[in-house]
């Protein structure tokens, strides 16, 4: 592998993180909303654990990508 394409693939797994934190940020925008009107939360842990998996930034995945590509 040459080092554009390392480097690539770094690229790829940070723009996926930031992706996720945008994500994250907005969920718990929507969760201090729900608290200050008195309302239940609209997202739990499950959901922001959901993220990672679903922008494929676990260790293991991130492991992958920078190893193999998708």
């Amino acid at each position: 592998m040459t080092e554009a394409e390392q480097m690539a693939r770094v690229a790829e797994v940070q723009a996926r993180v930031a992706c996720a934190l945008i994500r994250m940020e907005g969920m718990k925008a929507e969760n201090a909303q729900r608290e200050y009107c008195g309302a239940s939360l609209a997202y739990g842990a499950d959901a922001f654990l959901a993220v990672i998996d679903e922008e494929c930034i676990g260790s293991n995945a991130v492991i992958t990508t920078l190893r193999h590509g998708l």
